[in-house]
């Protein structure tokens, strides 16, 4: 990302891009275009939106099948590299390794994860099997850890407003040009110009319990717990596809005290309840590509934004300077919407 003594007001064909929105998408993409030294304006409503809420869970191996994520073995080490080169630019860690504990809650979820664990492309994560009091049983991964969204966010704007290339601004998609790039997550989504979407609100709670095991990443009753250090937990997260708001719910809440006091197990405190929209078109899989109205998109991370981010932002960026498109899985042209 060090761009040395390269101008960031430098033009390519008289005009530069422009970013819509700053979450993880197009905060990512934002980095990408400014280490290829290609001008460009990152804007933002400022409202907050999915990333900033998310625990920034990466999880090698997941899902109620256990399996790896799509593409893990390549899209991991770029976001790695990606995150550690952030933090020396930035200054700040953003990155948490920590070890995954996916937890069996009766014994054909423990046979099924037994089995998958068989497998090559599950066994690569697997680095013991644990005996946990009160589950049938417990596998620890390796490759996971938690990205913490807020501060890479804020870290990111502030550098970009301190180059003048950070605007807080609404723009309609009517007014979309060959130049524009929506990253604009659920937002966009909603609105049905991408075809039909299956966006979840998804709502976390923030936790302190002083007592609590921090060494591991909790996965199992249906939710997870994010250790956040100084006793400090997230922990979610609900699915919703009907009231797709960003609104704390009294149902939320219990559902996510249950898992709660499920993967705890003792007392806690709530400090925070906050909910998001996560962006979905095809289970948590992004697409990137040109749109037939003009401009360009890059959206759909779903819950595994952190993971793949960083490395569906270099290809884009590949193909905006470069021409070089991406794998056809990725690239929107090719996506059929399914029924929600």
């Amino acid at each position: 990302m060090d761009r040395s003594q390269r101008s960031p007001d430098a033009q390519v064909n008289g005009t530069p891009w422009t970013i819509v929105g700053q979450g993880l998408a197009g905060t990512c993409l934002a980095w990408d275009l400014w280490k290829r030294n290609v001008p460009f304006i990152l804007t933002d409503r400022g409202q907050g939106g999915s990333s900033r809420v998310a625990a920034g869970l990466i999880n090698p191996v997941t899902g109620k099948n256990f399996e790896p994520s799509a593409d893990i073995e390549v899209f991991l080490p770029e976001a790695m590299s990606f995150y550690a080169e952030a933090e020396r630019l930035l200054g700040e860690t953003f990155w948490h390794p920590l070890p995954v504990l996916r937890l069996a809650a009766d014994e054909k979820e423990w046979a099924k994860m037994l089995d998958k664990s068989t497998r090559p492309e599950v066994a690569r994560w697997l680095t013991r099997n644990l005996h946990i009091d009160g589950w049938s049983g417990a596998l620890e991964l390796s490759g996971g850890g938690r990205l913490d969204t807020r501060a890479f966010l804020d870290a990111s704007r502030k550098f970009f407003i301190s180059h003048g290339i950070y605007q807080t601004q609404e723009i309609p998609a009517a007014s979309g040009t060959p130049h524009h790039i929506w990253c604009e997550g659920a937002a966009g989504l909603i609105t049905g110009r991408y075809g039909a979407h299956r966006c979840a609100k998804g709502e976390i709670l923030t936790l302190r319990a002083d007592t609590w095991d921090e060494s591991h990443i909790r996965i199992g009753a249906g939710g997870w717990l994010v250790p956040l250090e100084n006793g400090l937990f997230k922990c979610g997260s609900t699915y919703e596809w009907n009231q797709l708001d960003e609104s704390p719910t009294a149902q939320g809440m219990e559902r996510i005290r249950a898992i709660a006091t499920r993967l705890g197990r003792d007392s806690f405190e709530i400090i925070n309840h906050e909910a998001g929209i996560r962006p979905i078109l095809r289970r948590s899989e992004p697409l990137i590509g040109p749109l037939t109205d003009g401009g360009w998109m890059f959206n759909a991370l779903g819950s595994k934004g952190s993971l793949y981010a960083p490395g569906i932002a270099r290809r884009l960026g590949a193909w905006l300077t470069d021409g070089t498109p991406p794998d056809a899985h990725y690239d929107f042209r090719n996506h059929q919407s399914p029924a929600p």
